[in-house]
């Protein structure tokens, strides 16, 4: 999977999902193929689609996008 691709794949995930999803319910929704998310690309993700990542239930950050 390309970065382009993964990036097109969370932000139309995270579109339709609008109070937000962890990494956890993006990865086994969308059927993503990696364990965890990319450092890298994640920091991507919030410079290009303004990702933001808050705090939620135990461990968990809820993925989102900018109202």
């Amino acid at each position: 999977m390309t970065y382009e691709a993964f990036r097109d794949a969370i932000q139309s995930a995270l579109c339709r999902y609008r109070d937000g999803l962890t990494w956890a319910q993006l990865r086994d929704q969308f059927d993503l193929p990696y364990e965890r998310a990319c450092p890298t690309w994640t920091r991507q993700l919030e410079e290009e689609i303004g990702l933001r990542r808050e705090k939620g239930q135990g461990r968990a950050l809820i993925w989102r996008l900018p109202s």
